[in-house]
C-alpha cells in the first residue's frame, strides 16, 4: 500500500469519535490536533514531541503560529496547490486570528478532507470554498522511511 493511503486509511478510522478539547484517543475522543497526533502514532509511531496543554484559543492572545511553527518541525511544507490525499492541510478560523484548525486531505476528485470539528467530532467534509479559503499551509509527513 502507498504510504500517503496509508494516513488516509489511518485517519478515516478515527471518524466518528467525538470531539474532546485536547484528547487523542481512537472513538474516545480527540481534537484536530489529537487527530493529526493520532494519525501519526497509527502510521509512524512514537509522537515526535509532547504537546503542552493548551487552552482553546491556543495561541491567539500571544498572536503566535505555534501549531504552524509543530508543523514545521516535523512535517515537510508545500505548496497548497499541490495537495494530494495524505497531506496536512493548516485552517486559519478567522482573518488575522491565529492558523489553529488541521485537517487530513482523504480525496482531491472531489476534494475532500477528514477533521475534528466542535460539535460534529471527527468526520470527513467537502473542501468547499468557505473551507478552501481559510487553507494557509499545506504539509506531508516525512513518510520516506516507511
Amino acid at each position: 500500500m502507498q504510504a500517503k493511503q496509508k494516513v488516509v486509511d489511518e485517519a478515516r478510522r478515527w471518524l466518528g469519535t467525538p470531539y474532546v478539547h485536547q484528547a487523542s484517543v481512537l472513538g474516545a475522543g480527540a481534537d484536530c490536533l489529537g487527530l493529526l497526533r493520532g494519525v501519526w502514532r497509527g502510521v509512524m509511531g512514537h509522537e515526535p514531541e509532547a504537546v503542552p496543554v493548551y487552552s482553546m484559543d491556543w495561541s491567539e492572545p500571544q498572536g503566535e503560529e505555534r501549531m504552524w511553527a509543530a508543523a514545521r518541525r516535523h512535517l515537510i511544507e508545500k505548496s497548497p496547490e499541490d495537495m494530494t490525499p495524505g497531506d496536512v492541510l493548516l485552517f486559519r478560523m478567522r482573518d488575522a486570528a491565529v492558523a489553529k484548525h488541521l485537517g487530513i486531505v482523504s480525496t482531491t476528485d472531489p476534494q475532500r478532507f477528514i477533521h475534528a470539528y466542535t460539535g460534529h467530532g471527527v468526520v470527513e467534509n467537502t473542501l468547499s470554498e468557505p473551507w478552501r479559503r481559510r487553507v494557509v499551509a499545506c504539509f506531508e509527513f516525512p513518510l520516506e522511511d516507511l
